[in-house]
């Protein structure tokens, strides 16, 4: 009895996804220079003994955050706007999906300042390439041919990029919450315009 009291007693462990998260956080608010042990120990209120027994070193902890990233932001959103049948609807809910929470998670902006770290550009070019091939494959399910589906496909990332990208440097250029559906509905048209 006194020992199942104890181990009731004791803190959850913490997992390697726990400490993954709790990176993710740090570079999310403060780069990847803020991916420290210690701070992430302090904040978790855990050990660097509980950091060690998952990770043999900051660089391990990097690669499990970048790929708790690659998870989060690119593989779910797309398996959650996979459940759309149809092509042009699908599209213009993940933009919808996307393009506001961009703005308002600095995440994105904060690896593509680290992309000269090996880790970060690595996930980038991932991501990158992964987003780019889903957006491709749906304007060829639009009809378009493999080239322009390609080219359209960079144009729609384009816009998302420099659409997040804004709304971190210069907010006040984008379109109000109101002007918003209209903003989005003309780039919607642009990008399917000759399907």
């Amino acid at each position: 009895m006194v020992m199942v009291q104890r181990q009731q007693d004791k803190k959850a462990r913490l997992s390697a996804r726990d400490w993954a998260d709790a990176a993710l956080v740090a570079m999310r608010e403060g780069g990847l220079a803020a991916v420290a042990v210690e701070p992430l120990a302090a904040r978790l209120g855990a050990t660097k003994g509980s950091f060690y027994w998952h990770f043999g070193n900051r660089e391990a902890l990097i690669e499990a955050a970048l790929a708790r990233w690659v998870e989060a932001d690119t593989e779910e959103i797309i398996a959650a706007v996979e459940t759309e049948p149809d092509p042009e609807k699908r599209l213009r809910r993940l933009f919808t999906e996307v393009t506001k929470p961009a703005v308002a998670d600095p995440t994105e902006v904060s690896l593509l300042a680290s992309s000269d770290h090996p880790q970060v550009a690595a996930a980038l070019r991932q991501v990158t390439e992964r987003r780019i091939a889903y957006l491709a494959g749906l304007f060829t399910e639009l009809g378009f041919t493999e080239d322009e589906a390609r080219r359209r496909g960079l144009m729609a990332y384009s816009f998302y990029l420099g659409h997040t990208q804004l709304g971190h440097a210069v907010p006040s250029v984008l379109p109000s919450r109101e002007e918003f559906p209209v903003y989005l509905e003309a780039t919607m048209d642009a990008l399917l315009r000759g399907a």
